[in-house]
């Protein structure tokens, strides 16, 4: 394996989906970057999966990485736990980083907690905060706990390298600089394996892959939701969520909820947006109905624009608000509902002609 990264540095796991770098990929970067900095250490993107080509991959250096290292092939294309988990564990073994970052999606949520495992560090999970101790230059983790009623912060001095995975949506990726320049390393999995060995394949009698699957056509969800309306227990009951859902779909976004209308059943779990559900960073937040617990507010405090709705003008969703109607929600949906309606039958009428 050649060697051609610092050592000590600070990492972060990039990740694609059919040859695309996921936006969450520059997240970690912009959060990685201060970390570095502060460290006056480089900051190394890992990626692992197909072959990406250099021009994707300098997108990494553009947005923040001072080396990408790059381990892929045709084999690498789906996420496979056991076999990405192997080459990880030798790339860390080789450049030996001192903090190592991933997303809290599905691949980090997987893929961190086992690799910790293997090369006995420390692991904290689900994290909104990061920040270097001043004297020991430990990562200081800050994560909800007891049911996002506290925040806990937490350190992992013993053992490197310090494993933390972050919410997607909870930072903004750093703009695009045409002018920094970086190594791009590469390696083929032959070249990382021991002695060139095969990829780990899942278990057997623990698991077993039928095959691979696209998404429904589609499909989206919340972190990645451009335009989400969300309510809270100002919407009454559930059958009132249709009109959420109406004007949602309208608008091209998603429907979204507060701990409290998730709790009365009114709309089921995945659509619970705060930090004991999902951190988003939409386009446009509208909260109807929603008073803005701390927790609520801190799962969508880097929105571009935010409109809240609710009857008490006190309300916490109005103070951090771009926009505050003081309402009944139904009522004031209602009518952002006929105006939409009336928009498109004007746009339809117009192409008519």
């Amino acid at each position: 394996m050649k060697n051609a990264a610092s050592k000590n540095s600070v990492w972060t796991l990039a990740e694609q989906h059919e040859g695309k770098l996921k936006r969450v990929s520059f997240e970690l970067l912009a959060r990685g970057r201060i970390l570095a900095d502060k460290l006056g250490t480089e900051l190394c993107a890992v990626l692992i999966g197909p072959v990406i080509d250099d021009e994707t991959l300098a997108e990494l250096i553009r947005r923040g990485a001072d080396t990408v290292i790059a381990v892929t092939d045709k084999e690498l294309q789906y996420f496979c736990c056991e076999a990405y988990s192997a080459i990880l564990q030798v790339l860390i073994k080789e450049y030996r980083p001192q903090i190592m970052l991933a997303a809290a999606t599905t691949t980090g949520r997987t893929l961190m907690p086992y690799t910790a495992v293997k090369v006995h560090a420390g692991l904290t999970a689900d994290c909104t905060g990061l920040d270097i101790e001043n004297g020991t230059g430990l990562l200081l983790q800050t994560r909800p706990a007891i049911g996002g009623n506290i925040m806990a912060t937490i350190k992992t001095p013993d053992y490197k390298p310090q494993m933390a995975t972050i919410r997607p949506r909870s930072s903004r990726p750093l703009d695009e600089d045409f002018g920094r320049k970086g190594a791009i390393i590469r390696y083929s999995p032959g070249d990382v394996l021991p002695g060139g060995a095969a990829l780990p394949k899942p278990e057997k009698d623990r698991v077993l892959v039928s095959g691979y699957r696209k998404e429904a056509a589609g499909f989206a969800n919340l972190e990645e939701a451009e335009v989400i309306i969300a309510g809270g227990r100002g919407i009454k009951k559930g059958e009132n969520f249709r009109l959420l859902q109406e004007i949602a779909k309208s608008l091209g976004g998603e429907t979204g909820a507060s701990r409290d209308a998730v709790d009365r059943g009114w709309i089921s779990y995945p659509h619970q947006v705060g930090l004991s559900g999902k951190t988003v960073s939409p386009k446009l937040y509208i909260g109807a109905g929603i008073s803005g617990a701390i927790q609520h507010l801190a799962g969508i405090k880097t929105s571009e624009t935010i409109v809240s709705i609710n009857t008490d003008p006190e309300a916490n969703l109005h103070k951090v608000a771009d926009l505050a109607i003081v309402g009944d929600a139904l009522e004031v949906l209602g009518e952002l509902k006929k105006r939409l309606s009336a928009r498109k039958k004007s746009g339809e009428a117009s192409a008519d002609r």
